[in-house]
């Protein structure tokens, strides 16, 4: 029996709702395989926790977390507690902390999802976006000066160190190479007289090393016209932390919106636990109310048993959201639905019996 240890984050609003459907998806892939299991440790972090305790986290939460192969995580953010607090305080210091230095983040059509473009076939939109993670534009770098005062003067600094740079492209172009696809850099070399123009020049460093890999690279403006004129340009794409976070998020709209955005947020040297979430963020205006599209979530979780060796698995369950789209009976509204959290969950579940039955039968 192969047992791994998960550390689970359920987080803030619909964080919970979505989670408890990708973990029914793992227990049943665990069902599927028989040889399989997972041990879920829950930590109720987050802005409820930072309303009770003054933090976001307990003070020794990284070294609970090293104590597990990967964490899942619902979302952060609520109101009453600000953005940069729940980022930083919990998110970002566990991406830190962690060195998950490599930010996957698919922008593929599945079947069955709908597309924000016409005449786009399903294989025009087949991305991968690696988004530098760890330092960048979010390095935290800066300084505010005569805070209050006329002559108040507030410094953002970005940090693109030589390990930084260089191992976030290396990490792509041996993914190009794996996967027999194209890379893509997107920079602005040219408003970004240091920070991307020392970015271009790694990229051409390192390429000499590939000469297999075919590249290209955009000026970040163009390429955000590109992902939506032209999304076929695009197979693997490596960009820094902010580029890759609006990048992705445009994606994600041509794809069938936040609902099905997925992210993981991978150390590959494996030192540290990975971290997989949606990426759509807590969404309190529907909270409690069960009808959060889970399959961003799910998706998360495809990630995990990929990153965890599974991957047949992990296709298994992308195919299980296909199917369950392609049949379009059960769709939150956010899809033009009237289905239910649990409904999509039990759904996706059913699919997976379906495409792989096992002796026992399902029981939604």
């Amino acid at each position: 029996m192969n047992s791994h240890r998960i550390a689970v984050i359920p987080g803030d609003g619909i964080g919970p709702e979505v989670i408890a459907q990708g973990i029914k998806v793992l227990n049943h892939i665990a069902a599927l395989d028989g040889k399989l299991q997972f041990e879920f440790t829950y930590y109720p972090w987050g802005c409820e926790f930072y309303s009770k305790h003054g933090r976001m986290m307990d003070d020794d939460g990284l070294d609970q977390l090293s104590q597990h192969e990967a964490i899942y995580l619902g979302a952060v953010g609520y109101p009453g507690v600000p953005d940069h607090i729940s980022l930083w305080e919990l998110l970002l210091k566990i991406r830190k902390g962690f060195d998950q230095y490599v930010n996957l983040r698919p922008i593929t059509l599945l079947e069955g999802a709908p597309c924000s473009l016409k005449e786009v076939t399903r294989e025009g939109i087949d991305m991968l976006v690696i988004r530098e993670n760890s330092e960048g534009e979010y390095a935290g770098a800066g300084d505010w000066l005569f805070k209050g005062k006329p002559e108040e003067v507030v410094l953002q600094t970005g940090v693109f160190s030589r390990m930084g740079t260089e191992r976030i492209i290396r990490y792509s172009y041996e993914t190009a190479r794996r996967l027999g696809r194209s890379l893509t850099s997107i920079s602005k070399a040219n408003a970004l007289n240091y920070s991307m123009v020392f970015w271009d020049q790694v990229f051409e460093e390192v390429g000499r090393e590939y000469p297999d890999v075919p590249t290209s690279s955009y000026l970040v403006d163009a390429a955000s016209m590109f992902f939506v004129r032209e999304p076929e340009r695009f197979e693997v794409v490596v960009t820094s932390n902010l580029f890759g976070d609006i990048l992705t998020d445009l994606g994600a709209a041509l794809v069938g919106g936040l609902g099905l955005a997925a992210g993981a947020n991978i150390n590959p040297e494996r030192k540290y636990p990975s971290m997989f979430e949606p990426i759509h963020g807590s969404a309190p205006d529907i909270a409690g109310r069960g009808i959060a599209n889970p399959l961003a979530a799910v998706w998360s979780a495809s990630q995990l048993l990929d990153f965890l060796g599974y991957e047949h698995h992990g296709r298994s369950v992308l195919k299980a959201i296909e199917t369950v789209m392609t049949d379009g009976k059960v769709f939150t509204p956010d899809m033009g639905g009237r289905a239910s959290t649990e409904q999509v969950g039990n759904a996706v579940v059913e699919a997976l019996h379906a495409l792989q039955p096992i002796h026992s039968p399902w029981k939604g």
